[in-house]
């Protein structure tokens, strides 16, 4: 059986939360996920809700506890959460939230390779990431503000941390459109390539004379 201590996957996560409500079959699930706009959080993909019931069932975290038939639909398995379940999900919960982990975003990783990109050219581009950023936060205020009417702050709480990220992204993004639109902030690939050949082939010499 798996190690309750050892950390669970958002999808395995997601799950054991939704069969702590009551127990609940895949389609019930990936419903509910839809309508509480997990889709900010968890990219809802069948294959990764099933994969995530499958090892939680076979560590004993989750049972089935009903299989029903509806005419010729498939079969579909109702599960519920086992003790075991219920104490790992709090015992994982404490763990994400408390400890720090290196998750570079898309984005981050994507700057690194900036350089390869006349400053120009990038400027362009970070301009049309801020307007889809301003799009994307108009939304989700939107989207929050209807949802207030029904539900607790809790129940919003990625949102309102998701959105205090964009809003400072935002910031970061305008600041550095200054930076290089005003030219205080430049680069040019040619230059930091030639000086980048003699320090490789020095490195590639001492490794060779290190054989």
């Amino acid at each position: 059986m798996r190690a309750i201590t050892e950390r669970g996957s958002l999808w395995e996560l997601a799950v054991l939360s939704l069969v702590r409500e009551e127990p609940m079959h895949p389609y019930q699930m990936l419903r509910l996920l839809r309508q509480r706009h997990k889709d900010d959080v968890l990219v809802l993909k069948r294959g990764s809700l099933y994969h995530a019931i499958d090892r939680l069932e076979s560590a004993g975290l989750i049972e089935a506890v009903t299989v029903e038939r509806e005419g010729r639909r498939p079969e579909r398995t109702t599960y519920q959460l086992t003790g075991n379940g219920e104490q790992a999900l709090v015992v994982w919960l404490k763990e994400r939230i408390a400890n720090v982990r290196r998750s570079p975003s898309e984005f981050m990783g994507t700057l690194s390779f900036l350089v390869h990109l006349p400053p120009n050219v990038a400027a362009t581009h970070l301009e049309a990431r801020l307007q889809a950023l301003q799009h994307q936060i108009g939304g989700l205020e939107a989207g929050m503000a209807q949802a207030r009417a029904f539900v607790d702050r809790i129940n919003l709480i990625e949102s309102e941390y998701l959105l205090t990220m964009l809003k400072a992204e935002i910031r970061w993004v305008r600041a550095l459109l200054v930076e290089l639109r005003e030219g205080r902030f430049s680069w040019n690939l040619k230059r930091i390539l030639k000086a980048l050949r003699p320090k490789r082939r020095k490195a590639s010499s001492r490794r060779g004379r290190a054989l």
